[in-house]
């Protein structure tokens, strides 16, 4: 039987739409030949100096887009992503939140990395009604932006008193240095790492902040060791912690070394070298996890990749699994998902467990901790023993 012109273009269409959603990074064939997609929007870095962080969300999302995909995705149809590169800088963050909102086929945002550059893009999200979900977004102002503003991210309102409580009450440290990174989200943590700190007993003798962009750390260095510290706190991502790491010592500061969670990343080893041994560092996941979800989720993970996840692979698997249950429960709409989020109860999480937001707060609380150090160039459970 001839081939009509119709059912070429109409075949060429097909075609071309499975290699658009093979892109899009979606992981089963026959859901994409039943429907349209339902399609997420992801801001991230895939480039710069937080590309690592890009690069471990996209084998947590993939995996989890395999496994809703292979259950039947949303209502029959496929899910799909379109990750767009940010860089985590605040202008590209905008650009990108103007390009999504655009797209009506797009229902929901997760991203950006940093708090300051989701932040910057929130009131676009939240004037076009698109859920933001900052699943890595910790500032305790991110999801005052506005009820399409939610997060899977633990509140540094929360993370940095259990900093706090590590270094004074764990380590027994009493005069504490703190370096900050110099934004909004460093300037927060600091102001409530220092806080919680002094509620435990210690001093900070003295807190320097410094730019994102920032390579000689040594004129700051210097009055960090001038002010006689017994232990430094480095609030930092992983890539300005490891070069703090490599010139501590240079600097005279030998000092025991606690650094937030975002540091928790395997470019953090690789960039610090022998330099990051011994820095100790609480997680809101770590591989060895005796607990079955927890154990369950590292093995398929190693089954595919090759390798042992870590937070931010983990956080991006629990964001793309609760972001797919709020549009199964509230329907594959932007007002739907965000809807959904506020309904959605005991989901099934690496992180949590078992994930219920608050409606009012749009967070989840109640993440266990586990607490780091690192030790022969790898991550490992502390054992509990003071600092001298």
């Amino acid at each position: 039987m001839p081939i009509t012109r119709r059912a070429a273009v109409a075949g060429l269409t097909a075609a071309l739409s499975l290699a658009s959603l093979a892109a899009a990074g979606l992981g089963t064939a026959p859901l994409a030949r039943a429907a349209e997609p339902v399609l997420f929007g992801v801001s991230g870095p895939l480039t710069g100096p937080n590309a690592q962080y890009g690069a471990q969300w996209k084998q947590g999302f993939d995996l989890a887009l395999d496994e809703i995909n292979a259950a039947g995705g949303i209502g029959g149809r496929p899910l799909a992503y379109r990750f767009e590169d940010s860089q985590s800088d605040p202008k590209q963050s905008v650009a990108i939140a103007q390009k999504f909102v655009a797209d009506p086929t797009i229902v929901a945002e997760l991203g950006d990395f940093s708090s300051p550059a989701s932040m910057a893009a929130t009131p676009i999200y939240q004037r076009a009604g698109l859920l933001q979900f900052g699943f890595t977004n910790s500032h305790p102002d991110f999801t005052k932006g506005g009820d399409f503003a939610w997060s899977s991210s633990v509140s540094q309102a929360e993370e940095q008193p259990l900093v706090a409580d590590f270094a004074v009450r764990s380590l027994g440290l009493k005069k504490l240095a703190v370096l900050y990174l110099n934004t909004d989200w460093g300037r927060t943590s600091k102001d409530i790492f220092v806080k919680a700190a002094k509620d435990f007993g210690a001093d900070v003798v003295v807190a320097e902040g410094y730019q994102p962009e920032e390579k000689d750390f040594r004129s700051t260095l210097v009055r960090v060791r001038d002010a006689a510290p017994d232990g430094i706190v480095l609030i930092s991502y992983y890539a300005d912690g490891a070069l703090i790491a490599r010139q501590l010592g240079a600097a005279g500061l030998k000092q025991p070394a606690v650094a937030v969670s975002s540091v928790y990343s395997p470019k953090f080893l690789e960039l610090g070298g022998d330099f990051v041994n011994g820095i100790y560092t609480p997680a809101r996941f770590f591989p060895e996890d005796p607990r079955p979800h927890v154990k369950k989720f590292v093995e398929t993970f190693k089954a595919r990749y090759g390798k042992e996840p870590d937070a931010f692979n983990a956080y991006a698997y629990d964001a793309l699994h609760l972001v797919a249950a709020a549009a199964k429960v509230g329907g594959p709409t932007r007002t739907g998902v965000r809807d959904g989020l506020a309904k959605i109860k005991d989901v099934p999480s690496v992180i949590f467990e078992k994930a219920t937001f608050d409606a009012a707060t749009r967070r989840i609380a109640g993440a266990p901790s586990v607490k780091l150090v690192v030790k022969d160039g790898r991550f490992t459970l502390w054992d509990g023993a003071k600092t001298n």
